[in-house]
């Protein structure tokens, strides 16, 4: 996928609905740049990031959290720079992280939701922070 340019300031990553990968963005300042949502996991992270460097833009020195869904926060142990969330998405990440381990909730996660299924098929290893 490719990085989609609005202007000289702002990129976006489009939105992936085969495994609700959502849109994530990108805003180039003069001194930091800005990402908007973390992404579903860190090969999303990754995607995004192999697609700014092939734009020459450098890894995010900040991303935002837009809210606590697990599309937008479950990449962020993969992500550059700092994060910047709510305290009720902290919150929500909290429980989930302990509840992660539980195989039977990852199972019936993977299960329930057929695009997080895709997203972790093969054990692929869910990471929350």
């Amino acid at each position: 996928m490719e990085l989609r340019k609005i202007n000289d300031r702002v990129f976006y990553y489009p939105h992936q609905p085969e495994t609700d990968r959502p849109m994530l963005a990108y805003i180039k300042g003069d001194k930091f740049s800005l990402a908007i949502d973390a992404g579903n996991s860190a090969y999303h992270v990754d995607e995004f990031y192999k697609a700014l460097e092939a734009q020459k833009l450098k890894k995010p020195d900040f991303t935002v959290i837009t809210h606590w869904h697990w599309d937008h926060t479950f990449g962020m142990h993969r992500i550059s720079g700092l994060s910047i969330a709510h305290n009720k998405t902290n919150e929500f990440l909290g429980k989930e992280k302990t509840k992660i381990f539980d195989k039977a909730y990852l199972d019936f996660l993977k299960n329930d939701d057929k695009c997080f299924g895709k997203e972790y098929k093969n054990n692929k290893k869910v990471v929350i922070v």
